[in-house]
């Protein structure tokens, strides 16, 4: 099976596995989990955080942190397509009574710093009190520059607002920005953050954890985290087999990263060769983006649905959308690489789509 469906598929390695065998554990909830304790210190210090916290799942990390910085009847300042607005059950509103404030995207992914700045709501009382500004990087693989997101969080500042990031792909981001200029992916990940309040950081996507994510910020938000991440339901008892996949991660995961890039980029240089070839894909193929591990292809609905059940049957799975553009129906298809897409796998599914026949 080749699955490119999500970097959340990834399996634990062997040396992953063994290292959650041999984790010493405590109690969590009582804060004597020795494994927990050192991944909070380990990812904190990694990142230039104070303190962290770790927790079940990414989408709880940014509820944590969304209802840390926010009380009820404030507002969130976040982009049309962010996981915390899209993607996480509408959780700021229904659990936190958040007000999410939306900004439509700029091509390159990111938010206008002028519609940011008018986004924020005067102190009326007939308005929600703009509180956070939340950024997300990556965003559907595009990488927010670091002079942005420096920018982001000056205006911040300026406007007497907190700001936090989904790093759900932090990493990602670090590693591309440190392939470009050939510097190190961990000083890019700290200065990715800098100056922001909070940030969320996902074990279970590229870093391939089975589970669990990182809340990092300063040693009074984090206590403040601790209570609400008790009364979500996310306090773990013998959480130590789990942060110990989390620790391996980060210790032996982030830099291989550019693998899944450079194999994104092959499946992404192979698929448009196919699509200018193929005569039954040539005009009805495009290659919409490929940013870090993730691309994106456009597929005319005639032939998108043969094309996915003729590559399900070839052992590949993927994820796909309807789409209209230009008063055209497709379908969008996402290619997502990861440390358990191979070479050889880029390699299987080109030539299954080459192989495609009707």
């Amino acid at each position: 099976m080749t699955d490119f469906r999500s970097d959340t598929v990834t399996q634990p390695s062997a040396a992953m596995k063994a290292a959650m065998l041999s984790a010493p554990l405590g109690d969590d909830v009582f804060q004597d989990d020795p494994t927990v304790n050192e991944l909070q210190r380990y990812a904190a210090e990694l990142l230039g955080f104070e303190a962290a916290l770790f927790a079940p799942s990414g989408t709880q990390t940014n509820l944590i942190a969304l209802m840390a910085h926010c009380q009820r009847g404030d507002e969130a300042i976040v982009g049309q397509q962010w996981h915390t607005y899209r993607w996480e059950g509408g959780g700021m509103a229904v659990l936190g009574s958040i007000q999410p404030q939306p900004i439509e995207h700029q091509p390159d992914g990111t938010l206008a710093l002028e519609h940011i700045r008018a986004a924020v709501k005067p102190d009326d009382p007939h308005f929600a009190r703009t509180k956070l500004i939340v950024m997300e990087n990556t965003t559907g693989g595009k990488v927010l520059p670091l002079s942005y997101m420096n920018s982001v969080a000056a205006l911040a500042k300026e406007l007497g607002l907190n700001c936090h990031i989904d790093g759900a792909r932090l990493m990602n981001a670090a590693v591309a920005l440190a392939t470009a200029d050939g510097s190190n992916p961990i000083q890019k990940a700290r200065a990715l953050c800098a100056g922001f309040d909070s940030v969320s950081l996902c074990l279970s996507k590229g870093l391939g954890a089975p589970v669990g994510s990182l809340l990092l910020g300063s040693h009074a938000f984090i206590q403040q985290a601790r209570r609400l991440r008790k009364m979500l339901g996310g306090g773990m008892r013998q959480a130590g087999v789990l942060a110990a996949a989390g620790l391996y991660a980060l210790q032996h995961n982030i830099e291989r990263l550019a693998e899944d890039h450079q194999h994104a980029q092959q499946l992404a240089e192979g698929l448009q060769r196919i699509a200018a070839e193929h005569p039954l894909l040539k005009g009805k193929l495009e290659l919409v983006a490929v940013n870090t591990n993730i691309l994106f292809t456009d597929i005319a609905l005639d032939v998108a649905e043969p094309l996915l059940a003729y590559l399900a049957q070839q052992g590949i799975q993927l994820t796909s959308s309807n789409y209209n553009k230009a008063d055209q129906h497709f379908k969008r298809v996402r290619w997502v690489t990861h440390l358990d897409i191979s070479a050889a796998d880029i390699q299987h599914a080109l030539s299954a789509v080459q192989g495609f026949s009707g």
